[in-house]
């Protein structure tokens, strides 16, 4: 069976071909047919096995060029998802000038899409939470579609989705057709998505809820603190061609990104704190082969396309067996072989129980390697992964503040007195179970770093009083200075800011009892005219006004 025999529009037809399509796969040979017919549609078929295909061919077949309303909403979880989506169809409509399609999600200005919305287009893709916005504002209407499609339905019809869904829905005509796919499809979810069609056929290409043949996976029994040993070890004697490591939460990514970039790995991440520009950043960078590994939370488990991932590997045992399937989904595709590796400490086995019990068969078990070659602490200095180029050295900041050129080798003696002394105090007396415990690699910068930090500050000049303070009387020490002083132990970003950039946009510096001279007083502003005072008439009582009125005693304000 070929394309053809679904007597699509010659351009459709061109640009399917163009794109090097020539068999329809099952989900598609099953669903086109049903879906050109009018047929309202439940799809459940395992991933990467060309679900956009299957929804996106059959709309591009029937909507009306001629008319640039909107004929065709489709609704997904992800910004990602959202534009993939918007790519495929642009891709199979190479061929159809006439057509218009467009992508709406958050975490981008809103006003451009509003000038694109007025413009016209047959199919909007969209997240739910923009969507629901541009619906508020009037600047989408959606009384004009006749297809409605859910991606990833299974993650659209949760509680965390289903009240946005369902707001939606009560803005769309009764008389539509109505199209659901996943890789995933509960019983419960099913029977909710049924709510939201007419009699819907159920297209199910392969048992429920199972990972692609094409995939091998393999778990690996790890205490929660060795997992970074086993992670570095496998990506160093294993030929990974390019991975996606997963994280069950964002700091969780942020750290696993910072440890191996200090391993010299070519690393990026994604999740949801980061802008939309950097999340896009990261996917194109994976795409293009820039960055080898790419951390990610589960925004990046559903729809995302990357060819030739050869590695998927779950830092952090999924909560959700759904997302399992998923996330090892990410590769395998298309045919194509891959493997997946899963790290399950004590506190995640009931976790993995309940994968086991999804996929319907027991995950196999590797063996654990030896870790103990594996030392943090030796890792190279932080980078910052915000930075293209490095951060400045203490020592070249000092060049440009003549108050620190000679606190380089004072701060360097409190930063080595401090190692020296720590075991000796552990051998002079017993201590708690919890003070032998070593300090985290983490802890002992940042112990290195406010020592550092404080004996500078100790020479600079007292912080002067707020009040009396003039633009000759402030410290030569600033907030600048200070934040050198930190940064030769302590570059690791905080969320998704560089530690150094989070304290340029600080007014004062919390952790160097330093007052930030590069910023008015409130005197300066006052004498300076720094802000807008308020201007206050000689009748106006006690206001805070730059020229108040002085206040009048009772007997004088009862003769005036």
């Amino acid at each position: 069976m070929t394309f053809t025999a679904f007597d699509f529009r010659p351009e459709l037809l061109k640009g399917i071909l163009a794109e090097g399509y020539a068999q329809p796969t099952p989900i598609q040979a099953q669903a086109i047919p049903a879906l050109l017919r009018g047929e309202d549609i439940i799809g459940c078929a395992q991933t990467g096995t060309g679900k956009t295909a299957a929804f996106a061919l059959p709309l591009l077949q029937k909507l009306d060029l001629s008319q640039r309303q909107l004929q065709a909403l489709i609704i997904t979880p992800t910004r990602e998802l959202a534009e993939q989506i918007v790519q495929n169809i642009r891709a199979y409509a190479q061929f159809m000038p006439r057509l218009r399609c467009l992508s709406i999600y958050g975490g981008v200005g809103i006003n451009p899409q509003i000038s694109e919305l007025k413009k016209g287009a047959q199919i909007v893709v969209a997240t739910p939470g923009r969507l629901l916005d541009h619906l508020q504002q009037k600047n989408l209407n959606l009384s004009t579609i006749d297809y409605l499609v859910l991606d990833e339905a299974d993650r659209m019809l949760d509680m965390g989705f289903l009240p946005d869904v369902r707001r939606i829905m009560k803005q769309v005509p009764s008389e539509l057709q109505t199209l659901l796919f996943s890789a995933t499809m509960p019983p419960e979810i099913e029977k909710l998505a049924r709510s939201f069609t007419r009699n819907a056929q159920l297209v199910m290409v392969a048992p429920r809820n199972t990972a692609a043949e094409s995939v091998s996976q393999k778990m690996y029994s790890v205490e929660k603190g060795d997992k970074m040993a086993l992670l570095s070890l496998l990506l160093s004697e294993q030929p990974v061609a390019s991975a996606i490591v997963f994280s069950r939460t964002k700091h969780g990514a942020d750290r696993i990104a910072r440890k191996l970039a200090r391993q010299n790995f070519a690393v990026a991440r994604i999740h949801a704190n980061r802008s939309q520009n950097q999340r896009q950043e990261a996917l194109d960078g994976f795409r293009a082969g820039t960055y080898k590994i790419l951390v990610a939370t589960d925004i990046a488990a559903r729809g995302i396309d990357v060819d030739g991932i050869s590695h998927v590997i779950n830092y952090d045992t999924p909560a959700h067996a759904e997302d399992y399937v998923h996330r090892i989904g990410r590769t395998g595709r298309a045919e194509a072989t891959g493997s997946a590796w899963t790290f399950t400490s004590v506190d995640e086995a009931k976790y993995l129980q309940k994968i086991e019990k999804l996929i319907g068969k027991k995950i196999p078990r590797a063996s654990l390697p030896d870790l103990s070659a594996f030392d943090e602490a030796s890792l190279t200095p932080a980078v910052s992964l915000t930075r293209s180029t490095p951060v400045k050295s203490v020592a070249k900041a000092s060049s440009k503040s003549p108050a620190k050129a000679a606190q380089p080798a004072a701060s360097g003696a409190v930063r080595k007195s401090t190692a020296r002394q720590a075991p000796r105090k552990a051998s002079a007396q017993p201590q708690s179970k919890a003070a032998q415990k070593p300090l985290s690699e983490r802890a002992t910068r940042v112990v290195s770093g406010a020592a550092s930090a404080f004996a500078a500050a100790e020479k600079a000049p007292l912080k002067p009083s707020r009040q009396n303070t003039g633009p000759s009387q402030r410290p030569l020490r600033t907030v600048r200075s200070a934040k050198a002083d930190l940064a030769a132990d302590f570059r690791e970003p905080i969320g998704d800011v560089d530690y150094l950039e989070d304290l340029d946009a600080q007014p004062r510096n919390r952790d160097v009892n330093v007052w930030p001279t590069d910023q008015p007083s409130t005197a300066d502003r006052r004498t300076q005219g720094h802000g807008r005072p308020r201007q206050q008439s000689a009748g106006q009582g006690r206001g805070r006004g730059t020229q108040s009125a002085p206040r009048r005693s009772r007997s004088q304000q009862r003769a005036h």
